[in-house]
């Protein structure tokens, strides 16, 4: 039951109460019928056998005479008056043998009202009961089981008298029918009403619930975020537990609220102090990138010395510019600044982008995989041509500053119904595991080697991430030996 529905646990719970009230009220029920019944019989049995042994014998066409002075006891013979049928009547003459079964007389009255004899076996079984005068249970082989009383008179005659079950059995038999049946129906109505009931009981929780499931699936991770859904205040009742699940979670959604939007607050603030930074430094640093040059190239003679360092300072200027610009364009894809949107061939960026890195790492094997000419069309996205080239280059300058010469490194550009996919794959030693999780996040560098000696600013992934997601596609990198990158666009409409 772990695994099942709270609403289902309760209806199987009702139910379960139910047949075990219904159990325990039949079962004492029938005890109590039972007992009644068999207390009448016993009541009906004492008269009966009172009669046996204290009212006068009547032979068939005679006159009564006195009980103790014997009589054969066998069909045709006498009997005793106002015996029903099923009766059994045993008689043992003053002073006989009970072992000695010849005097005995010994018979039961047919539904017809003749009087039929017992065997030995059965008049043993009857001459067996305690002459107690108190009933007793006795089954007759036979016969079946009976309730029997047997008595010595005072003229040392033993009369043992019995009357059938059958009539207590059967009634029983047929009120535990009736009960099973009636527990049937009531536990089936039990079900139903407690569905009905437990549904209707439960559709605060489960407003509760969509409420909760409502807000699970908001982008909470960027961006400014209004939790503007909320319980309703008929489930906020603090005098029920629903209305106390309800009225916590409406809380929390506010604390949640409000630390998202101090989140937000203080994104916004550091993006724009990214971006004011980055735009502000790109004057000095030009500048200082200007000077080191015009220093460099001066005709007045300087020291090596002098001229190494302004090289160094003209290559670190440089470095530090792309290092802004990359964080520029970071900020203002975080504030979600549009994107041009114009029909983009990603087949002609792919080439472009090849061509240029191999000018760039010319000891790299760097290789296209095409639409056919036919389908060339339906590598077109909606876009920026800009940002997207700067994705390609960017996965293909991580493919070269990541591999050792003579890696192969592939661009492949397909159709996938309504998307384009875009491949950079190549068969590298691979991307170590534990880098795999942080890949896409800002200043990650897998080891030692990504510094500033390759030109790697651990922002090249994280900003083809940006680019990518503004564009509505999605990136995914699989790695293991070899490494592929796989960017899916939606594709433009012819």
């Amino acid at each position: 039951m772990g695994r099942w529905t709270l609403r289902r646990r309760l209806v199987v719970v009702v139910v379960a109460l139910v047949a075990v009230v219904a159990a325990a009220m039949g079962t004492l029920s029938t005890l109590a019928l039972q007992s009644s019944l068999t207390t009448q019989l016993d009541e009906k049995l004492t008269a009966a056998h009172r009669r046996a042994a204290e009212g006068p014998v009547v032979p068939q066409g005679g006159t009564a005479r006195a009980p103790d002075a014997g009589s054969p006891f066998v069909t045709g013979g006498s009997f005793r008056p106002g015996l029903d049928a099923g009766t059994v009547n045993v008689e043992v003459p003053q002073g006989a043998d009970p072992t000695d079964l010849t005097p005995v007389q010994a018979g039961y009255v047919a539904d017809d009202g003749n009087l039929t004899a017992l065997d030995d076996t059965q008049t043993a079984q009857m001459l067996a009961v305690p002459a107690d005068g108190q009933p007793h249970p006795v089954s007759l082989t036979g016969l079946g089981s009976y309730r029997a009383v047997a008595s010595v008179s005072p003229a040392g005659v033993t009369t043992a008298t019995a009357l059938p079950t059958t009539s207590v059995t059967s009634t029983v038999t047929s009120f535990v029918a009736v009960e099973v049946v009636v527990a049937a129906l009531a536990l089936l109505v039990a079900a139903a009403a407690g569905l009905v009931l437990v549904r209707r009981e439960l559709r605060p929780l489960d407003r509760v619930v969509g409420t909760a499931n409502r807000v699970s699936r908001l982008p909470l991770d960027r961006g400014e975020v209004v939790l503007a859904d909320r319980v309703p205040a008929r489930d906020t009742d603090p005098a029920t537990e629903v209305g106390q699940v309800g009225a916590a979670l409406n809380k929390l959604l506010g604390h949640v609220e409000q630390a998202l939007g101090a989140r937000h607050e203080s994104e916004s603030q550091v993006r724009q102090f990214v971006a004011d930074a980055s735009h502000e430094l790109r004057t000095p640093l030009a500048s200082i990138r200007g000077y080191a040059e015009l220093v460099r190239r001066s005709p007045d003679e300087m020291p090596v010395s002098a001229l190494q360092a302004m090289s160094r300072v003209e290559s670190e200027s440089e470095r530090m510019t792309a290092l802004l610009e990359d964080m520029l364009l970071l900020a203002r894809l975080d504030a979600g600044r549009p994107l041009a949107s114009e029909p983009v061939d990603l087949t002609v960026l792919a080439i472009d982008a090849v061509t240029d890195a191999h000018a760039a790492g010319p000891d790299h094997d760097w290789r296209l995989d095409l639409p056919s000419e036919e389908s060339l069309e339906d590598a077109l996205v909606l876009g920026d041509d800009h940002r997207l080239r700067q994705v390609l280059a960017n996965l293909l300058s991580n493919a070269r500053l990541h591999t050792a010469a003579g890696t192969a490194v592939t661009v492949r550009v397909r159709r996938a119904g309504d998307r384009v996919v875009l491949q950079v794959a190549d068969d590298g030693p691979g991307i170590p595991p534990a880098l795999r999780e942080s890949l896409f996040q800002r200043f990650t560098r897998g080891d030692a080697s990504r510094n500033s000696a390759t030109g790697s600013t651990g922002l090249g992934l994280a900003i083809v991430h940006a680019v990518v997601t503004a564009h509505g596609g999605t990136i995914t990198v699989s790695s293991g030996p070899g490494t592929t990158f796989t960017v899916t666009l939606p594709a433009a409409v012819a």
